[in-house]
């Protein structure tokens, strides 16, 4: 008799955050009541639970944790915790679609522009993954994502992501021509290429520039743009390259200022948990000479560094 397994569990899976075998909504639903019940609050059992859960499965705790109390769990940990954990299991409890959603809606709404998040989610995300935050940000805001980021941005920068955004297929026009010699010329051109490519045809485009003109492809970048489009072209070209190593570097440059970034920290352990943590702690390892367990242990604190580390996974 054989016995087949999902291949994902021992193959293709690189998040560090799994579904939890023995999973019962119910039962976790009165672990977390208990944990916020009366004076004080057990944060260890709360992210104890949270993190070792599916985005999923938290889906399916908090519909058991409003049948069983009629309340809204969500509404629960907020009033029980505080700060920067906080912050960090609402993030865990909110659908990754939605996530990326309203962090696009903050970062065009708030106060000036975050173009640090328009960046890195439009030039890391997959096509389908871009689709489908369109839809919910419009379902949730109300608005057109594109609208809303023509509106917000200019220049190159605002057409590439916008370009970004629209995952076409446009036909393929020659790099060589637009950077070869007179890169800075047709910037136009370059965008085009850049933001409608797959990254297996981008990948090749990049190698055979490099064999014609003698240079990386980033040098090129760095030499010709400035500010916010030489940073989303840059972060295009990585993600093509590879999107874990992006991720790597964007979490060592969160952690090596005096002050920690706490907000790209916490975005992307919250958005790759699932999806290729366990690919950005190697790149991270490799690029840094140190595990990413250890660069979070030195740089957080309390409950805050507990959960980050649970979702980090393991120290390489």
């Amino acid at each position: 008799m054989f016995i087949l397994f999902p291949c994902f569990c021992l193959q293709e899976y690189r998040g560090s955050v799994r579904p939890f075998v023995h999973f019962n909504a119910k039962h976790d639903a009165e672990f977390l009541h208990k944990a916020m019940k009366g004076i004080g609050t057990d944060e260890d059992a709360i992210l104890m639970v949270l993190t070792a859960r599916s985005n999923d499965q938290r889906q399916q705790i908090k519909a058991a944790y409003k049948k069983a109390y009629g309340k809204d769990l969500v509404s629960a940990l907020k009033s029980e915790l505080g700060g920067l954990f906080e912050a960090l299991i609402v993030a865990l409890m909110t659908p990754p679609v939605l996530y990326d959603a309203t962090l696009l809606h903050k970062a065009l709404k708030g106060a000036g522009t975050d173009d640090q998040v328009l960046i890195e989610i439009l030039a890391s995300r997959t096509g389908d993954e871009i689709k489908d935050i369109s839809k919910v940000y419009k379902k949730e805001f109300g608005g057109k994502l594109e609208k809303d980021i023509s509106s917000d941005t200019g220049g190159s920068y605002g057409r590439l992501l916008v370009i970004l955004l629209q995952v076409c297929a446009l036909p393929l026009q020659d790099l060589y021509a637009a950077g070869e010699e007179k890169f800075g010329t047709d910037e136009e051109k370059f965008i085009t290429i850049l933001g409608n490519r797959s990254s297996e045809h981008l990948q090749k485009v990049f190698d055979a520039y490099k064999k014609i003109s003698g240079s990386d492809i980033e040098d090129i970048i760095k030499g010709e743009t400035t500010g916010n489009l030489e940073d989303l072209l840059l972060a295009v070209v990585k993600c093509v390259r590879n999107v874990p190593g992006f991720f790597a570097e964007s979490l060592y440059q969160s952690m090596r200022r005096a002050g920690t970034d706490d907000d790209t920290l916490m975005r992307i352990m919250v958005s790759r948990s699932e999806v290729d943590m366990l690919d950005i702690r190697a790149n991270f390892k490799k690029m840094y000479g140190q595990s990413l367990y250890t660069a979070i242990q030195e740089d957080t604190a309390g409950d805050y560094q507990k959960a980050l580390l649970y979702l980090c996974g393991g120290k390489d």
